[in-house]
């Protein structure tokens, strides 16, 4: 039987969906490393990097249910073209700053263009995840969700390369500046995919009410609300990678070059395992799977912690992506097979709200613990306490203990 009528990549707007995923996820990355540089360069000072965090994580907090609303009743693309222009602009004006062309007087203007570029992003995923059902059929989501993992996790370990060969190769306003030719190049691609987009609701019901109705419905769905949950706080208190700026400096002695490596890796472990799971899907067993991945991610993080090589610094991350990226994947699965599809965006909202919002208060949680404890006993409690999370999860949540993901097909 050939597989090439039933791939998603013979889908074009499919293809121009990765596209807009992949541009941006480049633009948020190399934002991300070098802002992070471009602050620990001026403070020496890891409460610093937490605020980065703490910036970006309290408006997309705020704004993400009524994004998800907005997505379910509004054009799509628009929205997620006009998230990509306000990308670009932020990372336009942070290449000035950078230049010395906008004078910087404290730190308050890079963490206010950062809280801009939260709002912007809490429309990212759920438009991603809306048009994803507009652009393949049911019955290609699971190839198209784990082609999608690997676009992401792609994203993610070229993103933080390039963002810091350009730091050291031509200064942080270059990266800032390709950061914002990605952005737009995001923003063209939704513009130009052919697709269908349902027709405005006629009947729109109070804004509250439609957001309450996304929330009952991910907890009230037992299995997701446990993988949604598992899936935060080990991304919460396992969240070293924020700390990685303040390693590279303090405690490997490497420079920017070496710190795109560093917050390269984790997805480059990702990618290696949504490829293999592209070619080998988990059905049976899928919840201890994940819980078991989960574990081993809290355990890389405490071996990161205690590392003073940095290759083998390198392993621990690119070890820590594999595990997360098989969880992600399970978590990817689940989340598309359960959502009704006139709910994609307020579910993929309280999704972001779980997993997206927390990479940044994991980043101030971490930022937090450094100054509290110090650099490395931070990242070492982080990872127990990920692995104790995974065991209250397999108490509390039987059903994700023995999922088997035939159950939601």
């Amino acid at each position: 039987m050939s597989a090439l009528p039933m791939s998603p990549l013979a889908s074009i707007g499919f293809r121009w969906l990765m596209l807009y995923r992949i541009c941006t996820l480049f633009s948020y990355q190399i934002v991300a490393v070098t802002v992070g540089w471009h602050v620990y360069e001026l403070t020496r000072d890891p409460w610093s990097l937490g605020l980065i965090g703490l910036a970006e994580v309290i408006p997309f907090f705020c704004v993400a249910p009524f994004s998800g609303y907005l997505v379910d009743h509004l054009p799509r693309r628009k929205l997620g073209a006009a998230a990509c222009a306000v990308l670009a602009l932020n990372a336009l004006v942070l290449a000035l700053v950078a230049g010395d062309v906008i004078p910087l007087r404290g730190l308050w203007p890079i963490y206010l263009v950062i809280a801009i570029g939260g709002v912007a992003r809490s429309f990212l995923g759920p438009v991603h995840n809306a048009l994803f059902a507009r652009v393949l059929r049911r019955d290609q989501f699971g190839r198209g969700a784990s082609i999608g993992s690997v676009v992401f996790q792609a994203g993610l370990v070229l993103g933080p390369a390039i963002g810091g060969v350009l730091v050291g190769a031509a200064g942080k306003w270059a990266a800032y500046g390709l950061s914002t030719v990605f952005a737009l190049v995001a923003a063209g691609a939704l513009l130009c995919m052919p697709v269908s987009e349902p027709a405005q609701q006629q009947q729109r019901g109070p804004v509250f009410a439609s957001i309450a109705e996304g929330l009952r419905f991910v907890f009230g769905h037992q299995i997701l609300l446990a993988a949604l949950a598992l899936d935060m706080f080990a991304v919460l208190f396992g969240g070293a990678i924020s700390l990685a700026p303040a390693f590279i400096k303090d405690v490997l002695h490497a420079g920017p070059e070496a710190l795109g490596i560093l917050r390269g890796a984790p997805a480059l472990g990702s990618v290696a395992a949504a490829l293999w799971l592209a070619r080998h899907p988990l059905q049976a067993n899928a919840g201890r799977i994940m819980l078991v991945a989960v574990a081993c991610f809290g355990a890389c993080m405490i071996g990161f912690g205690l590392s003073t090589a940095f290759w083998l610094s390198v392993l621990f991350l690119l070890l820590s992506g594999v595990f997360d990226g098989v969880s992600v994947v399970l978590r990817s699965t689940v989340l598309q097979l359960s959502t009704p599809d006139e709910m994609r965006g307020r579910v993929s909202s309280v999704n972001s709200i779980f997993i997206s919002s927390s990479n940044e208060l994991g980043a101030f949680y971490a930022g937090s613990m450094a100054r509290l404890l110090g650099l490395v006993p931070s990242v070492v409690l982080g990872g127990f306490v990920t692995m104790g999370v995974v065991g209250i999860t397999a108490w509390k949540a039987p059903r994700l203990r023995k999922l088997d993901l035939r159950e939601l097909q």
